[in-house]
């Protein structure tokens, strides 16, 4: 018999949550383009996801005791609702064990931390080109927000705007 299992991540998990084993080589869901933007090492993981200031949180996901998966995690708040929001920044599984309910675990977990907590959304971002995230979230109940454009301020331009 197989089991998934879903549990906090810790310190141990970094290599999991690291480009290896989980991305030994540039997996197929980032583009060229991509490439230069996922800059870390574990050093940097380590510190964000367990440092003492840390506001950020990590799931690792398990098949049969292996790390096949993980997702990273925030709260943030609506002024809408007044209420916090639970948002998933990444969620990942090895292409190999994608369809043995992973990624549904993941979420599974996580929807059950948003209510716990009280939580009035649970959200995240797909790249538009991922079909099969989109469907697989649409699948579960899952809505796409087409009133919400993102903006994002990064590199030089952060550094000009914070500067200026």
């Amino acid at each position: 018999m197989t089991a998934t299992e879903v549990a906090g991540a810790a310190t141990g998990d970094l290599l999991a949550l690291s480009p290896a084993p989980l991305r030994p080589k540039w997996p197929p869901r980032f583009s060229v383009q991509d490439r230069g933007q996922v800059t870390y090492s574990l050093a940097i993981i380590e510190n964000a996801l367990f440092g003492a200031n840390t506001t950020t949180k990590a799931l690792i996901c398990n098949f049969n005791n292996e790390p096949i998966g993980f997702a990273v995690y925030f709260f943030n708040f609506s002024t809408w609702l007044g209420k916090h929001g639970l948002y998933l920044e990444d969620l990942y599984v090895s292409p190999e064990y994608r369809g043995v309910g992973a990624g549904k675990a993941l979420l599974k977990y996580l929807a059950n931390i948003a209510v716990s907590k009280e939580c009035g959304r649970f959200e995240w971002s797909v790249l538009d080109w991922n079909e099969p995230a989109i469907q697989f979230y649409e699948s579960i109940g899952a809505k796409p927000q087409h009133e919400w454009v993102g903006y994002r301020l990064a590199g030089e331009a952060l550094e000009a705007f914070a500067g200026s």
